[in-house]
């Protein structure tokens, strides 16, 4: 399968001030298979240790830090010869190791010519939690996800991506029907990488939703295993609201759903804790769209996004008949789908996003992404149903100086105001804005 975060890897090899990688991003998004698909290619010699199971290594660095005393030991064990412009060194699970995080410091430090990434399911918790975390010492990089685009290659519908990638909008409206399709599929399917191979191989939804069931087992099972044991119902009881949440009209994230009474204090833990293991994404809400929007983040306010729209669509059981046609009954949830599908294909460009919403109205924009060039207002609109005020407003009467976006499944169209395009449309017109 294609990722779009290999060129990402790529530059980092031929990077003249490269450091030791750190790949970030949930259990099952692929990092493992991203690392030795990216050593097999791209170099001579591949060290993999998983120090989860390789147990000869999990006090690797437990005496000291020593480069030369590391790889000799990794050598003997492995039996292969490290060089260093050669071999690449995969820490995978890195996490299990007693004071593994530290040993990346010392690779940059003493010894940058080895090429060094390191990984793990729960990495980004230990990142925080570590006392001697390699501050200025890695690179980092986050996995996602497939995007709908990646979700096309790997269909081998390449030449539909290239006119998504394009921005062919007349061929996209001829072939609105096709895409529509493919679009329904991945709401279903969603982006992880075995549940996308197993369907592109066999086409069974059963076995779709079977292998999520999977994945959101190993993510509750990592709860019981890795969180502080006062908040692990907590924990589980923010995860599980995360359907409801997102079908109301208002998705902003409301404590009171979870327990009456309830205070932001009791759930701080539980929220990061799920951000940290990349569960979860937080999106807060700005008081004014001006750049920087970070200057205007208002952090009281919030909405909490889960990392897959499958695997949001099977937390709710949601029936494939209903994902993948057109059922009137079934078009407020397709609406938080939608929503959650827009939010996924944002997060792989890295940039800054934000919602707004009026303080004494029930007025919101749905997105605002910060490029290079603007901020751009976005509002996602399921099917064709784009009857909404609050976008026209926001851009016409508040903030004329902005041009929003449409995200629906109307065709191409430039207003002045706004642009529509349709939601199929949206990795790549955001990676290239006008």
């Amino acid at each position: 399968m294609k990722r779009n975060v290999y060129e990402s890897l790529l530059k980092w090899k031929h990077s003249s001030d490269r450091k030791p990688l750190i790949l970030k991003g949930a259990r099952q998004v692929g990092k493992t298979w991203l690392m030795k698909e990216f050593g097999k290619n791209e170099f001579k010699d591949v060290v993999y240790i998983n120090f989860d199971y390789d147990t000869w290594a999990k006090d690797l660095f437990k005496q000291d830090y020593e480069i030369n005393r590391i790889l000799l030991f990794i050598q003997a064990h492995t039996g292969i010869q490290i060089k260093d412009e050669d071999t690449l060194i995969i820490f995978d699970e890195l996490q299990e190791a007693e004071r593994g995080l530290g040993c990346l410091k010392y690779f940059y430090e003493n010894a940058p010519q080895y090429y060094i990434i390191a990984a793990g399911s729960l990495l980004g918790l230990a990142m925080h939690q570590a006392q001697s975390f390699p501050v200025g010492k890695v690179n980092m990089l986050t996995v996602y996800p497939m995007t709908f685009l990646e979700f096309l290659q790997a269909k081998g519908e390449d030449a539909k991506a290239q006119v998504l990638v394009k921005n062919e909008w007349d061929i996209q409206k001829v072939m609105m029907p096709a895409f529509t399709d493919l679009l329904r599929e991945y709401y279903y399917v969603g982006g992880m990488p075995e549940v996308v191979e197993s369907y592109c191989k066999t086409g069974n939804l059963v076995r779709v939703r079977e292998i999520q069931t999977e994945i959101l087992s190993a993510y509750r099972d990592d709860i019981s295993k890795h969180a502080p044991s006062k908040e692990i119902p907590i924990i589980r009881m923010v995860m599980d609201s995360i359907p409801s949440q997102l079908a109301k009209q208002n998705k902003k994230f409301i404590y009171g759903m979870l327990k009456q009474g309830s205070r932001a204090k009791d759930y701080e833990v539980a929220i990061q804790w799920l951000i940290d293991a990349g569960i979860v994404y937080k999106i807060n809400r700005v008081n004014d769209p001006e750049m920087p929007l970070a200057f205007y983040e208002d952090y009281g306010v919030f909405k909490l996004f889960l990392l897959d729209c499958g695997l949001l669509g099977c937390m709710v059981n949601a029936p494939a008949g209903l994902v993948l046609t057109n059922n009137d009954i079934f078009k407020e949830y397709k609406g938080a789908f939608s929503e959650e599908y827009v939010l996924e294909q944002l997060k792989t460009t890295n940039l800054p996003i934000f919602y707004w919403s009026a303080n004494n109205s029930q007025s919101e924009i749905d997105f605002l992404v910060q490029t290079e060039k603007r901020v751009i207002p976005i509002e996602v609109k399921a099917e064709d149903n784009v009857h909404s005020q609050s976008l026209h407003v926001f851009c016409t009467d508040k903030y004329p100086q902005l041009k929003g976006l449409r995200c629906s499944m109307k065709p191409y169209i430039d207003q002045g105001w706004m642009e529509n395009i349709p939601l199929f449309s949206i990795e790549a017109y955001i990676q290239n804005p006008k």
